[in-house]
């Protein structure tokens, strides 16, 4: 059962139109980044979350089981066209139903402390950290996937935008206790998000 719930992740997909994936760095699993894409490419990786004091390492983890349950699921996926504009795409299941929760990219991989994921990406990164300026810290500035789970505990959401990550940028999910701009880091997803060459 251990083995089951601190799974990591469970599958990662990358396709590539002229590019092929490259292998992420330390604490990464599977096709992280993919470089000389001019058409586009997209990536999808799932997981299950695991408890963040679990002795097995996992991509995924809850630091709140009460909101988001050991053995939850959660699947990221980003396409990104040739002109550089991305959408994220983010789905959870076995989440706490009728829970509205904040959901945003961050800028650092996830670790046991719940603030090792950083602060939001930014496109336009806001001088002053933390940021809660509503000029920088914004749906249109931000990656922002809040979703309300519905009686079955799942959720979708959807972010598009006209740019794309910098590279080292964004490195994953973060799952707040409500939406906005702020709200309690309740479980963290590190994903292989990919960047657009020339944007930081």
């Amino acid at each position: 059962m251990v083995a089951a719930i601190c799974a990591g992740v469970l599958a990662a997909t990358v396709l590539a139109a002229g590019g092929a994936p490259v292998q992420g760095g330390p604490g990464q699993s599977g096709p992280a980044r993919v470089q000389g894409a001019p058409y586009g490419f997209w990536m999808r990786t799932d997981g299950r979350f695991a408890p963040a004091g679990a002795f097995a390492s996992s991509a995924a983890l809850s630091y709140d089981t009460d909101l988001v349950p050991a053995g939850a699921r959660v699947e990221v996926g980003q396409r990104r066209d040739g002109r550089g504009a991305t959408a994220v795409r983010l789905r959870v299941a076995g989440v706490r139903p009728g829970h509205t929760y904040g959901v945003h990219v961050h800028r650092n991989p996830c670790g046991a402390d719940p603030a090792d994921a950083g602060g939001h990406y930014q496109h336009r990164e806001d001088p002053v950290q933390p940021s809660m300026d509503p000029h920088y810290a914004n749906a249109g500035n931000e990656a922002w996937l809040d979703i309300t789970a519905d009686e079955r505990g799942a959720g979708e959401a959807l972010a598009e935008h006209d740019w794309g990550f910098r590279r080292g940028g964004a490195s994953s999910v973060v799952v707040h206790d409500e939406p906005g701009m702020s709200g309690g880091r309740l479980a963290c997803f590190t994903v292989p998000f990919g960047w657009v060459a020339g944007s930081g």
